[in-house]
């Protein structure tokens, strides 16, 4: 069987976060459908998004779209990004966690990579590594 895994976020503010992963990892807007776009929405929502794909540093694909109840965040799932370059790596760590909150040091680890982790400002975590 071959198929394809993408993180799809449930947000309390779609753009809002789309535009934070642009700014910190790079990247384009691919896709951006509101929910305006289909017959009978009420007006109220119209300008939520419905779905919304990004790439971000690289060739990684994120998804996001606006919820309609409130948004938790959890420690059961973390997005994990790899980098081939320190600086890199450094940089995308410490502009994911402005507004955030660092869990872990961005540092070289005793497995001989670099590893850091950070909750971002949406409750996202992130686990950075330099192998």
């Amino acid at each position: 069987m071959g198929a394809q895994l993408s993180a799809y976020l449930m947000s309390e503010n779609a753009r809002s976060q789309a535009n934070f992963y642009l700014e910190t990892l790079g990247g384009e807007i691919l896709s951006l459908k509101t929910f305006g776009e289909a017959p009978g929405t009420p007006e109220e929502v119209k300008d939520k998004i419905m779905h919304l794909s990004l790439m971000v540093a690289g060739r990684n694909m994120l998804m996001i779209s606006d919820s309609f109840e409130p948004v938790s965040s959890s420690r059961s799932i973390s997005l994990a990004l790899t980098f081939d370059n320190e600086s890199e790596a450094k940089e995308a760590y410490a502009k994911l966690g402005e507004g955030g909150e660092n869990k872990y040091p961005f540092a070289l680890q005793p497995w001989g990579a670099y590893y850091g982790e950070v909750i971002d400002k949406f409750g996202v975590t992130w686990m950075i590594t330099k192998p």
